[in-house]
């Protein structure tokens, strides 16, 4: 099942859904294919319980 996945949608629309309130990913570029090895976005709550966007993989 590689390649099932891509993120097609940009940060703005990724913040509206999700309600994060932070973001550490900085510059996010779409992203055809999501393979097991990719690093890509994930929202996660901080340490302080603050919603936040941020890279993980």
């Amino acid at each position: 099942m590689c390649n099932l996945y891509s993120i097609t949608k940009g940060q703005a629309a990724i913040h509206e859904f999700t309600r994060a309130m932070r973001d550490r990913t900085g510059n996010l570029s779409p992203l055809p294919s999501v393979f097991p090895d990719t690093t890509a976005p994930i929202v996660r709550n901080g340490k302080d319980g603050v919603r936040e966007l941020t890279m993980a993989g």
